[in-house]
């Protein structure tokens, strides 16, 4: 089962089987064509490809899909000029990054998902994920975000064919 991302007047909502739900989508709405550092979620489907959590703050969710827990010392490489562009790297990183272990609790849960990653290509956006959505929903860097309780719930059915299918804006 897909979770299906698109506008309602002027909301964004996810839909998933009988559920729609709030989300929120990247500052700079939904692009066919994501480029790095845009704020824009990318359009298109694309899979669940791992589930990253933080261990000091929610339990091992119930999942099908890989699951690992984020150490304070991981990151994610946003730099297209380095080789590690769209991967997992350690911290310290002297390229462009994301900390995965945030103060906030908006990666307390992240799904990985499969946009530009087989390969990746350099600029084409980097760091889409499925995460916590903050209390006011407010835009993201280009992920789709959900309530904790809503992504819990999308987890526990969730496995290696789920995608997340965003809608370009009309």
């Amino acid at each position: 089962m897909d979770l299906l991302v698109g506008k309602q007047g002027e909301k964004w909502t996810a839909r998933f089987g009988n559920d729609a739900w709030a989300c929120a989508i990247g500052r700079g709405g939904v692009s066919a064509d994501k480029k790095e550092g845009d704020g824009a979620t990318p359009a298109g489907c694309w899979r669940f490809r791992r589930l990253l959590y933080r261990a000091d703050r929610v339990a091992a969710p119930a999942t099908k899909l890989p699951s690992t827990e984020i150490a304070e010392g991981d990151g994610w490489c946003d730099d297209p000029a380095r080789p590690e562009y769209n991967r997992p790297v350690p911290l310290p990183f002297s390229g462009g990054h994301e900390r995965l272990w945030r103060d906030d609790h908006l990666y307390d849960l992240v799904v990985v998902l499969g946009h530009n990653d087989d390969p990746p290509v350099r600029g084409k956006g980097s760091a889409i994920f499925l995460h916590v959505a903050a209390p006011d929903y407010a835009p993201t860097e280009g992920c789709v975000a959900l309530s904790e309780s809503h992504l819990l719930q999308v987890l526990r059915s969730a496995d290696h064919t789920t995608r997340v299918c965003v809608e370009h804006e009309r």
